[in-house]
């Protein structure tokens, strides 16, 4: 006579499975990582993303005990080590620190773009911000951004700025006081920042963006003359300098950064745990100061608040596209 086992109640299997998978998902953080990671940065060494990336690389490696290798993948204004990103294994083993220009001012201008910025990363982290000083030859009769923007106003497309390629931040923050001033300054293009500063520096050019640490050394020996910075708010090291906002074109802002970001359904302990790190580690005073130290502000976010982020930068720069007609290379 056969005997009939018992049943096991259907709501206590489910619970089995939900502990396993909960089980699976912490087992899964505690071993990551196993392994080196690659830290993908789209620009040459030197750069802003390559900087912070670098800082944040080193102490990473210590957090998670394995090393976090940079590799500069630079070309097409960071599209190539997106693509790169993109189509890499979502195991946290590749990430990169990059260029937030790529993620919210490419997209607008190049048309059939290989990736979209929202659903095709994982956004990790803010990492940093860098406000640019808007200088000017000292020649130009404006000695502050109200008198620029009557000089322009009064003599349309004769105030030339200087700026380096298609989408810079040197380009699109120009164009951004175009916009709001409803002026129209010429652009002079060059293929990077260091001649459009050199530009201006020898009466070629007028005015241009340029990051603090290239800019200010020139302010202070009078070769250029020093009209505002570009960020919301005062920068701390140097509190005499207003903001555009605060000389004459309320509401103003354009400042650049850089992230970090990881393949798309990057499983989200593997996130948790890179954020947590990041975060602690662009919180810490060392990091602060060092990022002073060149003009740079740590911008640490959780993952929410940096697609947030980026959505309202892709909104706030589209019609600046429209109305400047603004094209990719």
């Amino acid at each position: 006579m056969q005997t009939k086992s018992p049943s096991v109640p259907s709501q206590f299997l489910r619970g089995v499975a939900i502990v396993c998978l909960c089980g699976t998902g912490v087992a899964h953080a505690q071993e990551y990582p196993d392994k080196p990671i690659r830290m993908l940065v789209p620009v040459l060494p030197g750069g802003a993303p390559d900087f912070g990336g670098r800082i944040v690389a080193e102490r990473l490696s210590t957090r998670l005990g394995q090393k976090v290798v940079v590799e500069n993948r630079a070309g097409a204004g960071g599209v190539i080590a997106l693509e790169v990103l993109k189509a890499s294994p979502p195991n946290g083993y590749t990430i990169a620190a990059t260029q937030l220009g790529p993620l919210t001012f490419t997209p607008l201008i190049q048309d059939g773009l290989s990736y979209d910025p929202i659903r095709d990363f994982t956004h990790v982290s803010n990492m940093l911000t860098f406000p640019t000083l808007l200088v000017a030859h000292v020649s130009l009769p404006a000695k502050n951004v109200k008198e620029l923007i009557a000089l322009a106003r009064a003599h349309p497309g004769e105030v030339t700025y200087a700026s380096s390629g298609v989408g810079g931040t040197g380009h699109i923050s120009a164009e951004l006081f175009n916009l709001m001033a409803k002026i129209k300054m010429q652009r002079i293009q060059f293929k990077s920042v260091g001649p459009s500063l050199i530009s201006v520096l020898s009466g070629e050019s007028q005015i241009t963006y340029s990051n603090i640490a290239a800019a200010l050394p020139h302010t202070q020996s009078g070769r250029l003359r020093l009209l505002g910075v570009t960020s919301a708010k005062r920068v701390s090291t140097l509190p005499e300098v207003p903001t555009i906002s605060e000389a004459g074109l309320p509401g103003y802002e354009s400042s650049g950064g850089a992230g970090i970001i990881a393949p798309p359904n990057l499983p989200r302990p593997i996130l948790q745990r890179l954020n947590k790190e990041i975060v602690e580690i662009l919180n810490s005073k060392e990091v602060n100061d060092l990022m002073l130290q060149v003009g740079m502000l740590p911008a640490p976010t959780t993952p929410e608040e940096f697609t947030a982020y980026i959505r309202a930068e892709l909104k706030k720069w589209a019609p600046v596209v429209k109305l400047a007609n603004i094209k990719g290379e």
